[in-house]
């Protein structure tokens, strides 16, 4: 039989193996950065390395890389890793390939062009125009001009023909480029010599780290979080996975972590998660916030909040309003706060302001 786990262990599982709340760690110590840690708004990468222990004022300016990698989103990686990057997370197949592109996929087919053949198409424009820090707006009306119709579509909201945005984003990786940091628009700049990595690491392994950081799970749940094919996904999930129950729904952990489940500790303390912070990026959503109405306030399909987070539980959202070097943190909470889960949003607050480099103008508490 399955080893039955809460829902509560779940989740105190997925805290310890992101080492959330850690007091102090390195990057290269740092797990989530196996598989990427996602870089959008203010509140983005660095504030989820700093929340899991690592000093990020002090990091040497070439550590880290940002990369278009996962959903087409920025993504951090540590630089020593990056060749082995570009293999882990290319597409699995042509299949995985036209599901990550969305509609583009729709005009390449009818023009019998393989995505794979697409991608390395766009990638090999933009490894030919990129020969210094370029903006995203001037590669892209260079590549316009260069690509053919079925790469391209016509946009609204710019009133403006371009290139489809994730052949784009997802081409650049491919092509040597990474992202320049801090940059928006965002500057594109070339990694020189930067290749796929034979023989990439398991670290790098992208479902092996969907299990291990985002587990318990299922084929299902990770190919959703990678927007893959399942049967991508089934077709390299680890024989090392193990089976577990939870709330009676079958789910998969690596055996290893399914060996330590019963010794990991209860999650404590009160922390300010980022909209895209790891812990939230998983795609059982209903397994961290089961009441539908906080799910749309923590998850809407624009403008995300931030998580406050206590005991392991997501208790409420957050936000920052900034006005010059003053900032100022509302929080939404969903139960009548306590002392101590006041205390540990204003500390959570008075650090994100640290973190920024700005004062903290006030903590606004509802709930």
């Amino acid at each position: 039989m399955p080893e039955t786990l809460s829902r509560r262990r779940v989740l105190d599982l997925r805290l310890h193996a992101q080492q959330l709340g850690r007091p102090a760690g390195s990057v290269a110590g740092t797990a989530v950065l196996d598989l990427g840690v996602q870089d959008t708004g203010p509140d983005g990468g660095r504030w989820a390395l700093a929340l899991r222990g690592v000093d990020v004022a002090a990091l040497a300016p070439d550590e880290l890389v940002t990369a278009w990698t996962l959903r087409g989103a920025p993504h951090l990686y540590r630089r020593a890793d990056l060749a082995g990057v570009v293999a882990a997370t290319a597409p699995f197949s042509e299949a995985d390939a036209a599901k990550r592109i969305h509609d583009a996929a729709r005009p390449l087919r009818a023009a019998g062009i393989p995505v794979l053949t697409a991608l390395d198409t766009v990638a090999a424009a933009m490894r030919a125009a990129v020969r210094e820090p370029t903006a995203k707006g001037e590669l892209s009306a260079r590549l316009t001009r260069e690509l053919p119709e079925p790469y391209l579509r016509y946009c609204r909201p710019c009133g403006a023909t371009h290139l489809f945005e994730q052949p784009f984003r997802l081409a650049a990786l491919r092509a040597g480029l990474e992202l320049e940091p801090g940059t928006s628009p965002p500057v594109l700049r070339p990694v020189p010599g930067l290749r796929p990595a034979a023989g990439t690491p398991a670290a790098l392994d992208v479902v092996r780290g969907c299990l291990r950081l985002l587990g318990p799970t299922t084929p299902a749940l990770v190919a959703a979080y990678l927007e893959a094919p399942v049967a991508d996904v089934r077709a390299r999930w680890p024989e090392e996975a193990v089976e577990v129950a939870v709330d009676g729904a079958r789910r998969w952990l690596l055996a290893a972590d399914a060996e330590r489940a019963a010794g990991v500790p209860a999650a404590e303390g009160v922390l300010l998660l980022g909209p895209f912070d790891p812990f939230l990026q998983a795609r059982d959503r209903d397994l961290l916030v089961s009441d539908a109405e906080r799910a749309r306030q923590l998850w809407p399909v624009l403008g995300r909040p931030g998580a406050v987070l206590a005991d392991g539980e997501p208790v409420g959202a957050w936000r920052p309003r900034a006005a010059g070097r003053r900032l100022t943190v509302t929080a939404e909470l969903w139960r009548r706060p306590t002392a101590r889960l006041r205390a540990g949003v204003e500390e959570g607050a008075a650090r994100l302001a640290a973190h920024r480099g700005v004062t903290l103008a006030a903590v606004e508490l509802t709930g």
